[in-house]
């Protein structure tokens, strides 16, 4: 019997009863369907968080900000560090000098520093409390933001204290609505600030909203509004990018050298330093790799929980076909009566499996590609960054589970099947 009567015979078999065979694809479909869509999320949220991180500056950039010290080391570190920052730990050890020390480093061509805190902010009878962020002048040099009117401050002016501010577009308008704000004074605390400058509309980076802030000469919230002489964070840009490591590492020297801190034994680069530092410099490049490695690592979670829905619909096939196998058992005596061979039975139920998993795994495939498209299109008209993009892998492997489980599932009632005696099927008959 050739492979192509065969398959008829399987076909015809199928037909024959096309409830219970939709049943029996159906549970491939969800399964398959559910590999796709879970691929495809992974990949729009990784571009999502990868868009994100760049739009918040650049892959030639690296970032110093505070942590606490801490005697672990390595991720264990970072994890301290980071619950000790949530429950209010604030490290005073970063400052400007830091700042300009690393700014002469040969590869290092720009950069910012700054200060966040949160304040009432108000004008007139409106009053609304914002994220401040202090920034040095050469923050609008860097960063994506861009001023829409008026005009950013000077170094002169963050050195002398100015007291002057520039909004974000929707803060704008909530203090000031049509009015033209150039020149106006808002309140911070007792002080007030002259407006100089408004920033065009950018939007929010996962929580962080570049259009609800307003933004301070760095030193001028320091000293007037926060009275302090820290800063949290800085920012520097460099000429090579195929240097950002060594430059990074060249930042982590200048600062144990700065803040009496012993310099680790051996190679440091990377995006976790020593325990002890109160200190820790990542690459953009370093930060966006993180980040895929943890979204590579969801999806393989998802994946695994997917699996067992696959398994569950492969059971069901093995069910099925057990039925089928008891239910054609008069037929099976029949065949084998005039002459079918054990590979011709073996090969139709086997064939008869591998199908309803295949057209179960097509199937699967058009709905998640479909599915993964409309969880794309929701989340751009949400103004994510979120791509819509469906692995070739995931193809791959959703056929390829689909195949293994039609085999697997099927094996057990082809060979129940094949090995029937014709006179005891027919007697059953």
């Amino acid at each position: 019997m050739t492979i192509f009567s065969t398959i008829n015979i399987s076909l015809r078999a199928m037909r024959t009863n096309k409830v219970r065979t939709g049943l029996t694809v159906l549970g491939m479909v969800i399964g398959i369907a559910s590999v796709i869509i879970v691929y495809s999320a992974g990949e729009g949220i990784n571009s999502l968080i990868v868009g994100e991180i760049e739009s918040f500056g650049g892959t030639d950039l690296f970032e110093t900000e505070i942590k606490v010290p801490s005697l672990r080391s390595g991720s264990a570190s970072e994890t301290q560090s980071a619950a000790a920052l949530v429950q209010g730990v604030m490290p005073t050890t970063l400052n400007l000098e830091d700042y300009e020390d690393i700014l002469k480093l040969s590869n290092v061509k720009n950069g910012y520093a700054g200060i966040m805190d949160q304040e009432i902010v108000s004008y007139e009878n409106e009053a609304k409390r914002v994220m401040v962020l202090g920034q040095t002048s050469s923050y609008i040099e860097v960063d994506k933001s861009e001023i829409d009117y008026g005009n950013f401050w000077t170094e002169a002016e963050d050195k002398s204290l100015s007291q002057v501010a520039v909004l974000g577009v929707d803060i704008k308008e909530d203090l000031f609505g049509d009015l033209d704000p150039i020149g106006k004074y808002i309140k911070i605390r007792k002080s007030k600030f002259r407006v100089i400058g408004v920033l065009k509309k950018r939007g929010a980076m996962m929580t962080f909203d570049f259009d609800n802030i307003v933004y301070l000469p760095v030193r001028t919230l320091q000293k007037r509004v926060m009275g302090i002489s820290h800063v949290q964070y800085m920012m520097h840009q460099v000429i090579d990018e195929k240097l950002i490591d060594d430059t990074a590492e060249e930042a982590r020297y200048i600062l144990r050298e700065n803040h009496d801190l012993e310099h680790p034994e051996g190679p440091s680069k990377g995006v976790f330093d020593t325990g002890k530092d109160d200190f820790r410099v990542a690459t953009m490049i370093e930060t966006m790799e993180i980040m895929e490695t943890v979204t590579g690592a969801i999806t393989l979670l998802l994946l695994a929980i997917v699996a067992i829905s696959l398994i569950v619909g492969g059971v069901g096939i093995l069910n099925i076909m057990y039925v089928v196998v008891t239910e054609r058992t008069g037929e099976i005596g029949l065949r084998k009566a005039v002459g079918a061979k054990y590979k011709d039975i073996m090969g139709q139920f086997l064939i008869e499996s591998v199908l309803i998993t295949i057209i179960g795994g097509v199937v699967g495939i058009i709905i998640g590609v479909g599915i993964s498209f409309l969880i794309s299109f929701g989340a751009s008209s949400a103004g994510l960054n979120w791509k819509f993009v469906v692995p070739t892998e995931s193809f791959v492997v959703a056929l390829g589970f689909s195949s293994f489980f039609g085999i697997a599932f099927g094996l057990y009632p082809a060979r129940k099947a094949a090995r029937l005696n014709p006179i005891e099927a027919l007697r059953k008959e």
